[in-house]
C-alpha cells in the first residue's frame, strides 16, 4: 500500500521497500548518517521485515526509509518480562528533504506495522544524544529515555537508548 504525503512542492509516497530498493536505501544511509552498513545488513532486512521497512520517495528517487528488526528480550518497561520488541534499526531522512513531515510518515507507518503486523510489545532504538530533532520525534511518539548508552558510536557520543510501549 502506498501513501501519499503533501510535501512543501513535491508528492512524496510512503511505500513497503522492495529487494531493488537497497542501492536507494544505502544511497541515503550514507548521505545522511555516519553510520554506515554493508549490502548484505540491508539485504537483510529486506527479506525478514519487509512489512515494516518503509522508504520515502519523490519523483521516483528514495529520500528517506525507515529499517526494522523483531526480536525477543526482557521488557523495558517489566523486568519480569520477556517480549517480543521491534528494534528501530536505522532511519534516514535526506537533508533536503527534512522538515516535510516524511520522517514522521515513516515513524508513523513504522509503529503501526509493529504492532499491527509484527505484534510487538514494545519498540526500542538508539539515537545520538546531540540528536535532538529526532529525539523531539521519538518523544511525541511516547519513545521515553530508558538509559544512557556510553561511547555507543564509533566517535565517541553517547546514545540514549529509548523505548515505548505499544497497547494492546
Amino acid at each position: 500500500m502506498e501513501l501519499a504525503v503533501k510535501g512543501n512542492e513535491s508528492n512524496v509516497v510512503i511505500r513497503n521497500v522492495r529487494p531493488s530498493d537497497i542501492n536507494g536505501v544505502m544511497r541515503v544511509n550514507r548521505a545522511a548518517l555516519p553510520e554506515n552498513y554493508p549490502a548484505y545488513f540491508f539485504e537483510d532486512h529486506i527479506r525478514n521485515y519487509p512489512e515494516a521497512f518503509f522508504v520515502a520517495e519523490v519523483d521516483g528517487q528514495i529520500v528517506g526509509y525507515i529499517m526494522p528488526r523483531v526480536e525477543w528480550g526482557m521488557s523495558f518497561f517489566d523486568p519480569k518480562a520477556y517480549v517480543k520488541k521491534g528494534h528501530l534499526v536505522s532511519f534516514a531522512v535526506l537533508a533536503g528533504y527534512r522538515r516535510r513531515g516524511i520522517g514522521t510518515a515513516l515513524l508513523s507507518r513504522f509503529m503501526d506495522a509493529m504492532k499491527n503486523v509484527y505484534e510487538v510489545n514494545e519498540v526500542y532504538l538508539e539515537v545520538r544524544v546531540s540528536n535532538l530533532d529526532a529525539i523531539r520525534l521519538y518523544e511525541r511518539f511516547g519513545f521515553l529515555k530508558m538509559k544512557v548508552l556510553k561511547y555507543y558510536y564509533a566517535d565517541g557520543e553517547d546514545a540514549y537508548l529509548m523505548a515505548v510501549k505499544l497497547s494492546s
